[in-house]
């Protein structure tokens, strides 16, 4: 009761206001409640890669079956286990994300970690969380690596996932390439083509590789083989959304 008294206290004389519609959120997270359900959760996807799939109907009641895997991990398993991806890379979210990422608002970093954590089933336990690494040049002229701002908000959030330890030096993105997010899919494979090097040896460990979006999976895959090369046991992948298929 305390605890709910101080905070209705300080969202008096501190207004939280919503990053979408502008309006008072009317909680302290800087999203209104009508706003957060405009958001698409990412509830039927495929269990490797997390990619939505169309729900199959099954049983006498048509019920959604349980999701299996996608023509294309079926195919061609990638080198992680399992992508976390809770959300749809709808325009909502896009938006956020953009203004987070691209216009330098940090403080929407705890939003985006409750998000992450609200809609997400209990991860399983890791040893190491690793944010994607940015290339030097990259860092300097963003200031920051919003898959590592996002990794340490997830651990101080999150008691289960704080016993991880968060290894921010012993991968190294050995070249910038052309930015993911205007390049199509042979482009991104490319880009990631040995962008990545291991400095240090990841024996029998797990580990959780941090990332904001997963669109095609390039970067993923690529830093999870690097991983995989230097002794983990299990990779899998925890990000905030996922893109559908180009062709959904």
């Amino acid at each position: 009761m305390v605890n709910s008294l101080g905070a209705a206290m300080l969202e008096g004389l501190f207004p939280t206001y919503c990053v979408l519609c502008g309006l008072r959120s009317l909680r302290p997270m800087p999203l209104c409640g009508s706003c957060e359900a405009e958001l698409q959760a990412n509830s039927h996807c495929c269990s490797r890669c997390a990619i939505p799939l169309s729900p199959v109907r099954s049983g006498s009641k048509g019920e959604p079956a349980p999701p299996g895997l996608c023509g294309r991990c079926l195919q061609a398993p990638p080198p992680f286990q399992r992508v976390v991806a809770p959300w749809l890379y709808c325009e909502s979210l896009a938006h956020i994300i953009h203004r987070w990422k691209f216009s330098g608002e940090t403080r929407l970093t705890p939003l985006l970690a409750q998000l992450w954590l609200r809609q997400s089933a209990a991860p399983d336990p890791v040893d190491i969380l690793l944010p994607v690494p940015l290339h030097w040049r990259r860092l300097w002229w963003r200031g920051f690596n919003q898959a590592e701002l996002l990794a340490r908000q997830l651990r101080s959030l999150a008691p289960d996932i704080r016993a991880a330890r968060l290894d921010c030096r012993s991968v190294r993105r050995r070249r910038a390439g052309t930015a993911q997010a205007r390049a199509g899919a042979a482009q991104r494979i490319a880009n990631m083509r040995d962008a990545f090097t291991a400095h240090g040896r990841y024996a029998n460990l797990r580990i959780a590789i941090v990332d904001d979006v997963l669109t095609t999976g390039a970067t993923a895959a690529a830093l999870a083989g690097v991983l995989r090369g230097a002794g983990a046991s299990h990779v899998e992948v925890w990000c905030l959304a996922r893109t559908p298929a180009p062709d959904t």
